[in-house]
C-alpha cells in the first residue's frame, strides 16, 4: 500500500488568479536536542503579479532563522501528480529547472532545493550575512495520513478536493526516518534515521488566524506522532473555526476532526496551547508550553509574503490518550515539539473554543 497521501502534488491551475502554495520539510535530531524545519513557498507562479515569486525559509538549530528569497518563478518546478519540487537561484548554464538525481542536483545547481518523497537537499546562503545551510538526506517514509494498511486520508476530509475550503491543508508524512546530512554554518549534523516530517497548504485565500502543534521525537516513543492545530478558513463567503488532532502510534491512526469528534481547544497569544477531543472511541489533552521567545516567520497573506507568525521547535507537550472506558493507552512527553501561533494580526486574548 502506498503512503502518498491526497494533494500530494501541485495544484495552480496556470491562471493568472492570486495563488500560493507551501511545503513543510522538517528533520529533528534528538540527541542533540536540534531540529531543522523548512518552508517552501510559491507565490503567484504565473509571473509578472504584484507578489510573484517563492521564497525559503529555514529554522535551524536553536530556532536561528534564514531567509532567502527566490524571485524568479522561472526557477520554479513542481510535479502534479506526486510530492517532488525545487526552486532554482543559480545553476550551471544551460541546465533547466527540473527533477534530478541528488549527484546531478548537487554538481548542476549552484543555489536552490528540491524536495520529494524520499529526498530532500539543498543550499541557501543569506548574501547579507553570510549565513548559509547546506543538507542533503533521504527519507523512508513510515506514515502518510491514516491507517497505513489502508488508502491515505485528506487531511482536511474528502471535500478539500473542491475549492470550498480555504486553504487547503494536507499533511504529507505524519513520521518517517530521515538519513544524511545537515550544516548549518559549518555545522554538519549527521542524521541516522531521525525524524522527518512533512506537510502542505495551497489556495486562493488566506488563513485569518491559526494555531499548530507537531512533534514525533518523544521520549521512549519512536514510533509515535502528533500533529494538532486549528484555524479561521474560509467557507464560500463566512469564516468558520475548526480544529483537529491526528495520531499515528504503533500502526494505528487516531483521528479527530469536526465530522467524527468534538473538538475544543484554549490558546494564548504565545506561550500555552492546550487541546481536548472526544470521538465515539477515544478521548485525547494535550498541553504544548513554551519559555523561548519564539522566531517570527513569514506567511503568504492577500499582500505578499510578511511576517505574521511566530514559532518554536523547542516547545514542550504532553499527551494523554483514553479509550472509551476512560483507561489510558498512551501518555508521552517531548521537549522538541514545534509550535506555533498565526494570523494576520497579533494575538491579544485567549483564543478559546
Amino acid at each position: 500500500m502506498t503512503l502518498q497521501t491526497p494533494h500530494s502534488g501541485y495544484h495552480w491551475d496556470e491562471t493568472s488568479d492570486r495563488f500560493f502554495e507551501g511545503w513543510y520539510y522538517r528533520v529533528t535530531l534528538p540527541a542533540v536536542g536540534q531540529t531543522f524545519a523548512f518552508m517552501y513557498s510559491i507565490e503567484d507562479p504565473i509571473g509578472g503579479q504584484p507578489h510573484s515569486g517563492g521564497a525559503a525559509q529555514i529554522l535551524g538549530p536553536h530556532d536561528q532563522y534564514l531567509l532567502r528569497t527566490l524571485p524568479d518563478v522561472g526557477g520554479f518546478w513542481a510535479e502534479r501528480d506526486r510530492l517532488a519540487l525545487g526552486h532554482w537561484r543559480k545553476s550551471i548554464a544551460g541546465v533547466t529547472p527540473q527533477p534530478l538525481s541528488a549527484t546531478d542536483f548537487s554538481q548542476w545547481v549552484i543555489e536552490g532545493y528540491q524536495a520529494t518523497e524520499t529526498i530532500h537537499q539543498g543550499y541557501l546562503r543569506d548574501p547579507a550575512t553570510g549565513d548559509y545551510c547546506h543538507w542533503q538526506y533521504e527519507i523512508e517514509p513510515v506514515y502518510g495520513w491514516g491507517d497505513p494498511e489502508q488508502e491515505q486520508q485528506s487531511t482536511a476530509g474528502w471535500l478539500s478536493g473542491f475549492q470550498i475550503f480555504e486553504p487547503g491543508w494536507q499533511i504529507l508524512m505524519a513520521h518517517g526516518r530521515a538519513t544524511g546530512w545537515l550544516d548549518w554554518n559549518g555545522q554538519k549534523y549527521y542524521c541516522q534515521g531521525a525524524p522527518a516530517y512533512s506537510e502542505k497548504n495551497w489556495g486562493r485565500a488566506f488563513p485569518k488566524k491559526w494555531f499548530w502543534l507537531n512533534c514525533n521525537a518523544f521520549e521512549g516513543e519512536p514510533d509515535l506522532a502528533l500533529t494538532a492545530g486549528g484555524g479561521k478558513r474560509g467557507v464560500f463567503w463566512w469564516q468558520e473555526e475548526v480544529a483537529l488532532i491526528g495520531i499515528h502510534y504503533q500502526g494505528e491512526f487516531y483521528e479527530f476532526v469536526p465530522w467524527n469528534a468534538q473538538v475544543s481547544w484554549s490558546v494564548e497569544p504565545w506561550g500555552r496551547w492546550q487541546m481536548q477531543a472526544q470521538s465515539l472511541t477515544h478521548t485525547v489533552e494535550l498541553l504544548g508550553t513554551t519559555t523561548e521567545l519564539g522566531t517570527p516567520l513569514r506567511a503568504p497573506t492577500e499582500k505578499g509574503l510578511q511576517v505574521c507568525c511566530r514559532d518554536t521547535m523547542r516547545g514542550e507537550v504532553r499527551l494523554q490518550l483514553r479509550d472509551r472506558a476512560g483507561q489510558i493507552q498512551l501518555e508521552a512527553t517531548s521537549a522538541l515539539c514545534g509550535l506555533e501561533v498565526g494570523g494576520e494580526q497579533p494575538w491579544h486574548a485567549v483564543w478559546t473554543k
